[in-house]
């Protein structure tokens, strides 16, 4: 089997490359090192738009891309996650933080498996996913940020959102357990 690199793919590699790009920022001695890691993270996000609207719209899919463009997602917000946890050390932002990492392992672990025995289309990308990934990089994105802005608490916002994230993230995973368990799930 071989593996194609095609524009989307590259650009997958490219949101992949990143990662390294945002904890090399979020480290800088710079007053503005938030602004640029949130703007590397609005970046990647785009780009896991656009490689998916090409590989669509180009007629360009292919299965490694399919396989690596949700685990460059789960590595950004894993990592992101993980700088934020360690800056605003505090139980309030490592316990969502710790469910929405558990439950992207658990979750990738059971589409290998499920895919393994012929039945990836029970745990295939459902509406509540979405919803739950808008919310969790909208969060990410506001606890990058962190500084309020024209009065607005985006830290606060981003606090809350990743709670709304959290939840959604057990509710998604809940469901996909009962799919891959041949129950139907709730949403």
């Amino acid at each position: 089997m071989s593996i194609e690199f095609n524009l989307p793919t590259n650009i997958t590699l490219l949101r992949i490359a990143l990662i390294p790009l945002l904890t090399v920022a979020f480290y800088l001695p710079w007053a503005y090192s938030n602004v640029l890691c949130t703007l590397i993270f609005v970046l990647a996000g785009f780009t896991d738009w656009l490689d998916g609207y090409l590989a669509r719209k180009m007629k360009m899919e292919t299965p490694f891309g399919a396989f690596l463009d949700p685990v460059a997602d789960k590595l950004m917000v894993a990592c992101v996650l993980v700088l934020i946890v360690q800056q605003q050390a505090t139980p309030y932002l490592a316990i969502p933080a710790a469910i929405i990492i558990g439950r992207e392992i658990t979750i990738a672990s059971l589409r290998e498996w499920m895919a393994e025995v012929g039945q990836r289309a029970k745990v295939k990308v459902s509406q509540l996913a979405k919803w739950k990934t808008a919310a969790q990089m909208l969060s990410i994105g506001l606890l990058l940020y962190r500084e309020d802005l024209y009065g607005i608490p985006v830290n606060t916002i981003g606090m809350v959102l990743l709670y709304v994230a959290a939840a959604l993230t057990l509710w998604s995973m809940v469901n996909y357990l009962k799919a891959a368990l041949g129950r139907n799930p709730t949403a």
